[in-house]
């Protein structure tokens, strides 16, 4: 797994990089095409701020694919698991269920063998392993995710930091020339303008998957502790059936 988000993560940064190169390319642009207009507006924006913006893009969008591909692999059948579970220590095989809550991959079956290796020492015991292993689990489906929200907020306010620039620089520009007409202050103006865009967009990029990593990590977490119930369950009905 750590193979593939390097592997993603290189194609992201290779992606923004042609993306911060844009701003070191002062010729104009040819007419005609979305990319030569998207390109256009970055070199106007600045290559100072424009620059920060597409970096927080970057970076936010590799943690939101690493987050994707962790959380998609930690999607279990847990019906099918418990039932295995189940089939298993119904005919008292312990080693069993723990071989199929081993070869099972994501947090649920995780939980499922703590609990099963600390069968024989009661109902108390394997609850809290439950427990705190499932608190461990729940801290590896959600780390990273500060991470996307603060590429959210840093995004906007990179683009308002440039709008202030802009406006500072139309300012000066006023004052050099002791006029305020149009053509000199739009410059600073269009500065502000587009970095502002800019990071407006980038933050809604990303809230849009933050919100779907939101939604697949609150039904993972549902599905754990919907699991940890009936596995408790099993094990109780394991203890009456076959412990004296």
């Amino acid at each position: 797994m750590k193979k593939l988000f390097a592997k993603a993560l290189l194609g992201v940064c290779a992606l923004g990089t042609s993306t911060v190169a844009f701003a070191q390319d002062a010729a104009p642009a040819v007419e005609g095409g979305m990319y030569q207009a998207l390109k256009t507006k970055f070199i106007e924006g600045g290559a100072d701020f424009m620059s920060l913006v597409a970096i927080a893009l970057i970076f936010g969008l590799a943690f939101c694919l690493e987050r994707i591909i962790y959380l998609n692999l930690a999607e279990t059948n847990s019906s099918k698991l418990l039932k295995g579970i189940e089939d298993a220590l119904d005919k008292g095989d312990v080693e069993g269920a723990k071989a199929i809550a081993r070869d099972t991959r994501g947090p649920i079956a995780s939980i499922a063998y703590q609990g099963l290796m600390r069968i024989d020492q009661g109902i108390d015991v394997v609850e809290k392993s439950i427990v705190s292993y499932g608190g461990v689990q729940g801290g590896l489906l959600e780390k990273n995710m500060s991470w996307i929200t603060l590429f959210i907020a840093m995004a906007p306010s990179l683009g308002f930091l440039g709008t202030v620039v802009g406006m500072i620089m139309a300012f000066d520009k006023i004052e050099q020339v002791g006029d305020i007409s149009p053509t000199v202050v739009a410059g600073g103006m269009k500065v502000a303008l587009i970095t502002t865009v800019g990071g407006l967009i980038v933050a809604l990029i990303l809230q849009v998957f933050y919100n779907y990593l939101l939604s697949k990590l609150e039904a993972i977490l549902n599905q754990m502790e919907d699991a940890s119930i009936t596995l408790l369950d099993l094990v109780i009905k394991y203890n009456v059936k076959f412990k004296k």
